[in-house]
């Protein structure tokens, strides 16, 4: 049964290991979601909005890996600004916000992260750690085995607040 493994990191780097290790088990890129406040992701990449390809460019460049590819991606298609919220998606997670209406009706964060099937109290976590700074890397696995991994990349990192459901 398919299952949906996420941790929050303190660390932009320790976040882009995580994913490489991640695509190295053969996990593709379409099944990683990172999920990060606007703040965070100005504190790590330095992006501003006003103009889009150079800062795809240096983030590449300055944040490596695949991180740097998911996150130069949010910035080559605008990325989703949950609008309210402030936060921004790559991933799997960006439709899935973007359908359940994130930041209106469905009550910020919480709302669309419980709407994704994430229990109530884990929402609230994971709400407060991305307002603290923390990097959310989410994967959709398609078994059980794969979820062991992926738990096991995870802990392997010093990712925290790591759930699957």
């Amino acid at each position: 049964m398919a299952r949906t493994v996420t941790a929050i990191f303190d660390e932009a780097s320790a976040a882009a290991r995580a994913v490489d290790r991640l695509t190295a088990l053969g996990i593709s890129r379409d099944a990683i979601s990172v999920l990060m406040s606007e703040e965070t992701r100005g504190r790590y990449f330095g992006i501003e909005t006003k103009s889009k390809a150079p800062e795809g460019a240096a983030l590449g460049a300055a944040a490596g890996g695949v991180l740097g590819a998911l996150a130069g991606g949010l910035v080559a298609v605008g990325s989703l600004a949950v609008t309210g919220v402030g936060l921004v998606a790559v991933g799997p997670l960006v439709a899935a916000l973007a359908g359940l209406g994130a930041g209106g009706a469905a009550g910020g964060i919480i709302g669309a992260l419980i709407g994704l099937g994430m229990p109530e109290h884990e929402a609230e976590l994971v709400a407060e750690e991305l307002d603290r700074g923390g990097i959310l890397v989410g994967v959709e696995t398609a078994d059980a085995d794969q979820a062991d991994d992926v738990e096991e990349i995870f802990a392997d990192m010093h990712a925290h607040s790591l759930a699957t459901y």
